[in-house]
């Protein structure tokens, strides 16, 4: 079959995608152990295999069982990820049809979609959803070059679950500069009207009213605001992740309008 999909720049860094893998070794830790042979798929890494790398690392951690195979539709990228090869980990060339004989726990897809059509989302999520073992997590977002800006969606292999943003708090001014990280199905409704841009603007006013907190850090700033936040979106997490510099909603709340 001719794998499904076009090439992405390939743009990669060590270490940019840490913020996500530590989200999914940390929520999708259990799932992982309860599987019988746990397979997680970095799909899309790119010119070089250092996330593939990463995320072995990162989810032996949380199940020292589980496999990493990255998947490329390049097959120069997937023949210079090939030395790297060790156990555990694989390269293989493919797309979004996820050419494996098993259904894997997990599909990672950073920064992959962002070159897409907003239109084309939805069938794209169907279609890797579709591949998911039961129990199985997708997590598809965008981040920035050296990872200090996260936002990434959740489904599982019935649709869509929550959305995550995270960030280098250090680096932040003020939380709507996630929005130029916001997921392809979601950058473009960062307008007055739409949900994502009515949360947007209420994380600024929280954090905004949280200024006194900066003298004790800009973690404390953030987990305060976020605590105010909390009380009008429906938060999917607690403070233990609110430390991290990350804030998950559930997804009915940020969907955009029809």
């Amino acid at each position: 079959m001719r794998p499904i999909g076009t090439a992405t720049r390939g743009t990669t860094n060590p270490n940019r995608l840490r913020r996500m893998d530590r989200w999914i070794a940390a929520t999708h830790g259990p799932a992982l152990r309860r599987a019988d042979r746990p397979v997680a798929v970095d799909l899309g890494y790119g010119a070089a295999p250092w996330t593939a790398v990463e995320l072995l690392h990162r989810l032996r951690t949380a199940e020292p069982r589980t496999a990493v195979v990255g998947i490329e539709i390049d097959p120069e990228r997937v023949a210079a990820a090939k030395p790297y090869e060790r156990e555990g980990l694989t390269f293989r060339h493919g797309g979004f049809e996820i050419p494996l004989p098993e259904r894997p726990d997990l599909i990672r897809a950073a920064n992959v979609l962002r070159q897409y059509d907003e239109g084309e989302v939805a069938a794209v999520w169907r279609r890797l959803c579709a591949r998911l073992a039961p129990g199985g997590l997708l997590v598809e977002g965008t981040c920035d070059e050296i990872g200090r800006r996260h936002v990434w969606v959740a489904l599982g292999p019935e649709g869509p679950r929550t959305v995550t943003f995270a960030t280098r708090l250090a680096s932040l001014d003020r939380p709507s500069d996630l929005a130029e990280r916001l997921p392809k199905a979601l950058i473009h409704r960062n307008v007055p009207g739409e949900p994502v841009h009515a949360f947007l603007r209420d994380f600024d006013r929280a954090w905004a009213a949280a200024a006194p907190y900066a003298a004790l850090g800009a973690r404390q700033r953030w987990i305060t605001a976020v605590r105010a936040l909390s009380g009008d979106w429906p938060l999917a997490d607690g403070v233990r992740r609110w430390r991290q510099g990350e804030i998950t909603v559930k997804w009915a709340a940020l969907q955009p309008n029809p």
